[in-house]
């Protein structure tokens, strides 16, 4: 098991209020540009995911403000670890704006029901001096997004049609 898993599952065993989070858990050395941009906190709890091919580590973005800023600025994602954003309107329309995304990732959207709707897959990194018209745009409809480091979905078993046991995060 690696640090990161190792460090993020002690968080899970602990039972206690919801762990800090920072995308400098996430981090590792990555060359200019995408390793200039400044880190940003994220205060969220951490789920793991159990997919057809692994357990997932996700952290958790409930509420506007970590869901705006997402994994914005976080420079490396070891493998089996992402986030997962929860909407509290249910399932819609989400339209993901990738502006300071420094790495490519892999976008699940997920139905309330916990069935996989659609995924967009690689989804390419932006450097922070892109234009906003260059920044990618992609579209799901349901109630959860996971995000994970481009391929792992593929890898994980994530497959449109795919249903998932969700966790009961309080969004807000």
């Amino acid at each position: 098991m690696d640090k990161v898993s190792f460090v993020l599952g002690a968080l899970l065993l602990t039972g206690g209020a919801p762990p800090y989070c920072s995308p400098a858990v996430f981090r590792s050395p990555v060359a200019p540009p995408f390793g200039n941009a400044r880190a940003h906190a994220v205060h969220c709890g951490v789920y793991r995911l159990r997919t057809p091919n692994t357990m997932l580590l996700l952290s958790t973005a409930v509420n506007q403000k970590d869901r705006e800023r997402g994994l914005m600025n976080v420079r490396a994602l070891p493998a089996r670890v992402g986030m997962i954003f929860k909407f509290p309107e249910g399932d819609a329309m989400r339209v993901f704006w990738m502006k300071n995304t420094l790495i490519p990732l892999d976008m699940v959207f997920v139905r309330a029901d916990g069935s996989v709707n659609n995924i967009a897959a690689n989804v390419p990194a932006t450097t922070p001096a892109a234009p906003d018209k260059q920044i990618p745009r992609r579209y799901g409809f349901g109630q959860f997004v996971i995000e994970l480091n481009a391929g792992e979905a593929a890898r994980d078993g994530f497959v449109p049609g795919l249903r998932l046991a969700l966790p009961t995060l309080g969004a807000r």
